[in-house]
Order: C-alpha cells, then structure tokens, then sequence
C-alpha cells in the first residue's frame, strides 16, 4: 500500500455550487478512501456579483460533514492570497491539487502557489481548459503566470493534457477521464421520472442540461428539431441561461418549437437531477467547442444513451454508436442521429452499453492514477 499523503486541495467546494465544487467533493472523499488525508481550500468570494452571470453562486444544503473544507480565498483580494498560502503552509502538505478552469482565477491562484513552491510540497495543476471556452483579452498571459507556479499538470481530457504540452513545454502532463459522479442517487423509471415532470409516458424526449452559454450549442440542438418535425420531439431545457435568454425564445418562437419546448431556467439541486436524466430518452452535448464535460458522467452513472459533437475530449468517452452518437456540430447532423436513434429503436441497445462502459470512469482508477503521476514530480 501506498504511503499516506497529506494533500490540500484547492478549489471551489461548499457552499459553492456547480460541477467544479461536486468534482472537488468527491475526489477529497476519493483521497480519503484511499487512505490519505486530505483537506479542500476554497473560496469564501469566487466571483463578484457583477461578474457572476447566473442567479446565485451557493449550494442549499447542509455542509458535508465528511469533509474539511477551508473558505479561506477571494479570487479578488490579495490580502486573502497570502493569507491563505500562509495556512496551507502550516498543513504542511506533502502535495497540492489545485483546479484551474479559468483565467481569471490566475492572479489569486498563482500568487498562493508562488509562496509554496519554496517547500517541498508537489504543486500539480488540475486543469480543466488551458484556455477558456471564450476567450478574452489577456486570457493567454493570466495563464501563463498560472502554469509556471505548478511543477505538473494532469487534466481530464488528452485535448487538454495536449494543450499544456504547448503551452507549459517541458513541464511533465498526465490525464484521465473525468470520473463518474455518485451525489445523484440512484436511477428511477422513466415512468416515474416523467410523472414528477409532468412529462407523457409517450413523448419522445431529449435532455439538454447544465448551465447554458453560447459554446455549449443550444441553438444547434434547436435548429436540429425543427428539422425533423415528424418526430415531434420533446426537449427539456433543464439549468440557468448563463447570457440572453430572449434570444432562445425568439429562435424557439420562429421554429414554430413552443409546443416542443420545456424549461426549467434554474439550477436543478442533487435531488433532482435523476428526475431529468431518467425522464429522457437520450441526453444531448450539442457543443460548439469542449474540452470535458460532467454532463455526460451523470449519464452514465444514470445509465442514459447520450448524443456528442465532435469537439474537445467528448468522443473520447462517448464510443460512437456503442453509447450514442457523434456527430459534426451541425443541425442537419445533429437531427440525422436523432432521427436514427428513433427510427432504429436504439435506446435500449445503447443503455446497456452504457451500464456497462460507466465502469471505465471509476474513482479509484483516477485516484490512483493522479496519485502515481504526482508521485513522479520532483518536489
């Protein structure tokens, strides 16, 4: 058996919300189960107000009582960087995690870093997108300043391990898929998932879900339906517009889609996710761009068919025509795959493959794997 590390982990956790703070949750629960103990350093202010594009930035709930969790960063307040590098030098770590998804986290992250990497403590960076999804001025400098704190970079996709090659050259890069989720309970009928919507047992329906922003394609997805009126599709719209939520409308209105179009424009709670994942048929990624995605994890562990583009690392855990499709981010594409998954009665084939493909993303793989990675980076 491995000896066990102290690790700090730093990165968003309750009472922030979202998938980051769910990935951080559960790989700290995943550290402690192999043996190690690890600790999360999080954020007390992530982002300001006015920067924030959704309707609130915190989880309901009660804290995990499993888990330590340090709220000791403002992304905004230099005041907390020092302080908060200052305390995580007295864990004395043996090794750092620390989630990079975002330029604008550079400075703050950067910055606690550069007051480590004097120690012995391995500082690997655990990154999400090398560069975001939309780009901005001084997007490529801010990360910069960020890859050089770090001494390693593992990711979750090879697109992304493929991207620090470029832009932190000589710097060792490992990845692993994004594991699967397990806060979301387990599967329920579709009957029953229908019947908490208010869905019909007979409609053919697809899941679009998550937060909604221009990359993530919704508009394809829409395109792509009126297509294929034939199939009368049902599209559930299930997460907050990150951005103009009118201009959706009126592309729903001038599809003629009102009568095919559900939305929930909040963020679904843990308890509730199930409901959408088993109401669908099928769970549609339309992306315009990817790096990975925590949507097509909660699909497996929920044992759905899913429909990816071709972007980022998507296809590499979505097999085509083994677990769904993946197809060019185009509507006419988009709409051909879902006319084939109906025509040819794939559901129940490609749900099975998914029951048994999910065990390839499990957390003792990706622990042990990131474990061993860092294991190899000269402190």
């Amino acid at each position: 058996m491995n000896i066990p590390l102290r690790v700090i982990l730093i990165g968003p956790a309750y009472p922030l919300r979202g998938g980051i703070a769910h990935f951080n949750e559960a790989f700290a629960r995943a550290l402690q189960a192999e043996g190690h103990h690890c600790e999360i350093v999080s954020f007390y202010l992530q982002y300001p107000e006015i920067l924030f594009p959704g309707k609130s930035q915190f989880a309901n709930g009660s804290p995990p009582t499993d888990l330590t969790i340090h709220n000791w960063i403002s992304s905004i307040n230099p005041i907390s960087w020092f302080s908060a590098a200052r305390k995580i030098r007295a864990l004395k770590p043996d090794l750092v995690f620390v989630r990079f998804w975002i330029p604008f986290m550079a400075p703050a992250l950067g910055t606690i870093l550069r007051r480590l990497r004097n120690d012995k403590t391995r500082i690997i960076g655990l990154v999400d997108n090398a560069l975001p999804h939309e780009p901005r001025p001084l997007d490529r400098q801010l990360s910069t300043y960020f890859f050089k704190a770090c001494k390693g970079f593992f990711s979750l996709s090879g697109q992304v391990a493929g991207d620090l090659r470029k832009l932190a050259p000589g710097k060792p890069v490992d990845w692993s898929p994004h594991p699967i989720y397990h806060q979301f309970g387990e599967a329920i009928s579709k009957e029953a998932a229908r019947k908490k919507l208010g869905i019909s047992e007979g409609a053919r329906v697809l899941l679009f879900f998550g937060f909604i922003r221009p990359y993530k394609g919704l508009d394809l997805l829409l395109d792509a339906i009126s297509f294929i009126p034939e199939l009368n599709i049902t599209l559930v719209i299930a997460g907050e517009f990150y951005g103009d939520k009118v201009q959706y409308m009126q592309q729903i209105n001038r599809l003629g889609l009102d009568g095919n179009v559900v939305i929930n424009d909040e963020y679904i709670p843990d308890a509730e996710v199930a409901n959408y994942f088993c109401a669908a048929d099928l769970i549609a990624q339309t992306y315009r761009t990817a790096t990975q995605s925590g949507v097509t994890q909660i699909a497996y562990q929920l044992e759905r068919p899913m429909l990816v583009t071709d972007v980022g690392g998507l296809a590499e855990i979505v097999p085509d025509g083994l677990v769904g499709f993946v197809v060019k981010p185009e509507p006419q594409a988009i709409a051909f795959a879902i006319n084939r998954f109906y025509n040819q009665n794939l559901e129940q084939e490609f749900s099975q493959n998914v029951a048994r493909e999910k065990a390839r993303f499990s957390w003792t793989y990706f622990t042990q794997k990131i474990i061993q990675f860092a294991e190899t980076i000269p402190s």
